[in-house]
């Protein structure tokens, strides 16, 4: 193999294509990057059996052919190369040389045929969905999902399609988040992404309303994102019936300044450090939100205005949690309905229902508010 092409194009392939890597594997070509040569051009492969990334740069062939090379090694030699063009070359021995202006590295490679093969999607169902509209989805449900594997189906998002509506929800038994769009979907299935790949495909994402095509077979999904081709496993299991677990009313409804809520929890926070756990308390009634919290090493007490209907309650909240949910709200003001102290806080936008957040309480101490 022997190919020319710009290092800039090469270092910003490698880049994201190495996240796709697996960091330690039994199979060395894993832990390697898949280089083959096309017409004009070579395409880039990472895959850990689980997340496959490809994508294809320009390129000049002299002689075509194939190696995997080191992800970790290529891609530090790559990113320090001096010169705007970097040319490739491998012998039969599978010594790939790496040159660029003055420097030049000769490194090992692996044999082609060691890299195992991505798996094919039968399109069974195929969507087309709008750049930026996808990664606004993507971005307010992905924090909810869980990040511990008693239940491996909660580490990813379900992905509910219909007719006319395309619908993502993540759960990880201490919060709820769904977030929902219109899109031509054709036939209603549903399916659960991985948390990991939809990171990485959010990472690729623009914020322009280009479309991208969403493939989905039996047991894997492919993004098709500009030049970069993302296939992932689906998982499986018995998701979460989340219908059940949103609550039907509420006895008291309010509208506030997203920003002030977020800003009042941040700064009682500060008592609260990994160490130090301690719920934030929330009192909600006569036009205010007064929000406190206590810890061995001292007190916080804030307010907040806002305009409340319906009783009064008083709830104890993780403040990670529910900073969270505050801040991937995408809007200045937010609806939150409560139903009693120990019914989950909803959190909805001020108008319409694009999105629903669900933030489980604490359950607070009886000794009286400080």
């Amino acid at each position: 193999m022997k190919i020319t092409c710009k290092r800039q194009q090469l270092n910003e392939a490698v880049l994201n294509v190495q996240r796709a890597v697996s960091t330690k594997s039994s199979v060395p070509a894993l832990e390697g990057i898949l280089l083959k040569t096309g017409e004009n051009e070579i395409t880039l492969c990472g895959y850990d059996l689980e997340l496959g990334m490809t994508t294809k740069i320009e390129a000049q062939v002299e002689e075509p052919g194939s190696i995997v090379l080191s992800a970790r090694l290529f891609g530090d030699i790559v990113r320090r190369l001096p010169a705007e063009t970097v040319y490739l070359a491998t012998d039969e021995k599978k010594i790939t040389s790496i040159k660029s202006g003055p420097a030049d590295f000769s490194i090992v490679g692996i044999p082609a045929e060691e890299y195992p093969e991505l798996p094919a999607i039968t399109g069974e169902t195929s969507i087309r969905i709008a750049n930026n509209i996808l990664k606004s989805m993507i971005r307010q449900t992905i924090f909810a999902v869980a990040e511990s594997d008693a239940k491996p189906i909660h580490t990813g998002t379900l992905f509910e399609l219909s007719k006319n509506k395309i619908r993502l929800i993540s759960v990880d038994g201490y919060r709820l988040a769904l977030r929902e769009e219109t899109a031509a979907c054709g036939e209603e299935t549903s399916f659960v992404v991985p948390g990991k790949t939809l990171g990485e495909v959010l990472k690729l994402l623009s914020d322009d309303d280009t479309e991208l095509e969403i493939q989905i077979g039996r047991r894997h999904i492919l993004f098709q994102i500009g030049n970069y081709c993302v296939i992932s496993r689906l998982l499986e299991g018995e998701f979460l019936d989340y219908k059940a677990a949103i609550p039907n009313t509420s006895s008291t409804e309010i509208i506030v300044s997203t920003r002030s809520f977020i800003d009042s929890v941040e700064r009682v926070s500060l008592l609260i450090t990994d160490r130090l756990k301690s719920p934030v308390r929330c009192v909600f009634e006569d036009g205010e939100i007064k929000v406190s919290c206590s810890t061995s090493i001292g007190h916080a007490n804030d307010q907040l205005s806002a305009k409340i209907d319906g009783a009064g309650v008083e709830m104890g909240f993780n403040n990670r949690y529910l900073l969270d949910a505050l801040r991937n709200t995408e809007g200045d003001e937010v609806k939150i309905q409560l139903n009693g102290a120990l019914s989950p806080m909803k959190i909805l936008p001020r108008e319409g229902d694009a999105f629903l957040f669900l933030v489980l309480p604490v359950r607070l101490k009886s000794e009286a508010q400080i």
